[in-house]
């Protein structure tokens, strides 16, 4: 069975850990302990919004992506292939130095 917890937390440690960081610093610029950002990346707390927002701005991500590397996470798990709508070079560098003014509203 696929835990969203678990799934969230696998993306925000491998993203932390493909920037090179700490638990220590990205805990420290979130704003949380290190021990709850821990047990938040190895999905044995669920994090809010706001402290999900929080990790997320600690990493310099968009939430979007996140939540999108989840969501096709899970849908693997479950059997489906997803259609890549953003493009590769984007989503595959693990959104490394993305920042919100490079992203363009849709619409």
């Amino acid at each position: 069975m696929v835990v969203l917890r678990r799934e969230i937390g696998d993306v925000l440690r491998d993203a932390r850990q493909n920037q090179g960081r700490t638990l220590r610093e990205v805990s420290s610029a979130a704003r949380v302990s290190l021990g709850y950002l821990s047990e938040v990346e190895r999905g044995q707390k669920e994090a809010s919004s706001e402290l999900l927002a929080s990790i997320c701005e600690a990493l310099h991500l968009p939430m979007f992506l996140v939540l999108r590397e989840v969501s096709d996470r899970i849908a693997v798990a479950e059997g489906f292939t997803i259609p890549d709508t953003i493009p590769a070079d984007f989503a595959g560098s693990q959104w490394r130095g993305v920042e919100r003014a490079e992203l363009a509203p849709v619409g």
